[in-house]
């Protein structure tokens, strides 16, 4: 920290905070390695694909060019599969690989991603281990999603001079001020960067902030995504087993929230004594511990890991598996989003809207400001801050088939609105795109009598 804060000139503390950032990661190999196998202990890491975070690659290259996407987590990831889709359509000579650093996300894309697309995990930030990666894959565009910045990775793409771009990024106010402490070492970070692509304006101008160059706002990818997949032959079992039941869901919840649901719930059966609550934690392996719990208090739960049945009392249903949420956003047509009432900003309103749901959320919508924006004021949406103030709402539009139609409908309507950012992200990308491999010519065939 005293050799960071001594007074140098801005470049040499540039080339210093990275410099000792891979010298303290090379002297720390080993600790880190130690520390990756306790994760492996803990079922944190993939124990039969283990060797790809130290940079040992499972898979051969393909010949010819080469696109690498980091896509940190499950959202990162999903929010790339429709420039995925696209990039094979017009690219048909580009191979993509596709990184991550989860063990969910790696499940969602092993269900989600055509076959013809490789998904490695991301190495861990060691120089080593980050060239062992980089020697085997050689892109030849790299396109880096939101704001996970790992200097070592980010400075050797910047030192072998390979092309790359941030995609759908996004700076919090919390990660803006942190970064303020460090400007040098983000700095130079942001120089990897050819371009920088922006979910928001707000986004836009932290980066500015910051001091990113080549900063332009074509929207956010996550809304040009297709609707989340329903499993026709689940929703026929859930929906007969809930019948006319009057039901809602909260999705992707996190540590706190489940309770004010449970809150909610309570107050509402008070109106709908039938009633079962769909509940889904954003981390599916919180449901044994969250189902205990709420059994403990004397709730009727089953949970879908398990294939619990739903029986006449059964009050919350569940979902604590991965790949399903699209079957229950089908299932209801009320949704709750997770993340708004702690500090995590909130989880992605498009996607339920995309299915019919009418929306209601909690205060904190942080990451999705503009579209929450759009959302109210089109009359999609409604903002609520406690227990109370949730079960009003829900009871509102249990009670209303009229309002919660109309609700679903201008939710959808501002969903396909969104469609259009595909191509607006592409207009920045096919420069770069024509210099690897030019787009397929589409050929017509017209009918002699037309």
């Amino acid at each position: 920290k005293k050799i960071l804060e001594c007074p140098l000139p801005n470049h040499k503390k540039n080339k210093m905070s990275i410099t000792l950032y891979r010298a303290f990661t090379h002297l720390m190999g080993p600790a880190i390695h130690r520390y990756m196998r306790k994760r492996l202990k803990e079922g944190k890491e993939d124990k039969s694909r283990f060797s790809e975070r130290l940079g040992q690659p499972s898979k051969d290259r393909p010949n010819g060019p080469l696109i690498w996407i980091h896509a940190a987590s499950v959202g990162e990831s999903l929010s790339m599969i429709s420039l995925i889709n696209r990039l094979r359509k017009e690219r048909t000579a580009i191979s993509i690989l596709i990184t991550s650093g989860t063990v969910t996300s790696a499940k969602i894309m092993n269900e989600r991603l055509p076959d013809d697309v490789i998904h490695q995990y991301v190495p861990v930030d060691r120089l080593p281990w980050v060239n062992s990666f980089l020697d085997h894959w050689k892109p030849n565009l790299v396109l880096w999603v939101e704001s996970e910045f790992w200097p070592g990775i980010l400075s050797e793409l910047r030192n072998r001079k390979i092309t790359t771009f941030l995609m759908n990024a996004r700076i919090s106010e919390k990660s803006l001020k942190g970064w303020k402490w460090a400007p040098w070492m983000i700095k130079q970070i942001l120089k990897t960067f050819d371009q920088c692509l922006a979910q928001t304006e707000m986004d836009a101008n932290r980066l500015r902030i910051l001091g990113a160059k080549n900063v332009f706002c074509p929207g956010n990818l996550k809304f040009c995504a297709a609707p989340l997949p329903t499993n026709k032959e689940t929703l026929a079992t859930l929906t007969k087993s809930i019948g006319s039941r009057p039901n809602w869901i909260a999705y992707s919840t996190h540590p706190g929230e489940e309770e004010i649901i449970k809150s909610v719930h309570l107050i509402l059966k008070k109106a709908f004594p039938n009633l079962i609550t769909i509940i889904v934690p954003r981390h599916p392996n919180r449901g044994k511990e969250l189902a205990e719990k709420f059994r403990l208090e004397g709730f009727k739960l089953s949970r879908k890991s398990m294939n619990e049945p739903i029986h006449n009392d059964t009050e919350f249903l569940m979902g604590d598996t991965i790949g399903e949420l699209g079957t229950f956003f089908t299932l209801t047509d009320i949704a709750f989003v997770g993340g708004s009432l702690t500090n995590q900003g909130g989880q992605n309103p498009i996607e339920p809207a995309r299915l019919n749901c009418a929306l209601v959320h909690g205060p904190n919508m942080d990451n999705f400001l503009a579209i929450e924006a759009e959302l109210k004021a089109s009359g999609a949406s409604v903002c609520a801050r406690d227990s109370t103030q949730i079960a009003h709402e829900v009871k509102t539009l249990l009670s209303n088939n009229t309002l919660r139609k109309r609700r679903a409908e201008a939710a959808k309507k501002v969903a396909e609105g969104k469609l259009g950012i595909l191509d607006s992200i592409f207009s920045y990308l096919n420069p770069e795109l024509n210099q690897i491999s030019p787009a397929q010519p589409t050929f017509v065939t017209r009918n002699a009598r037309a």
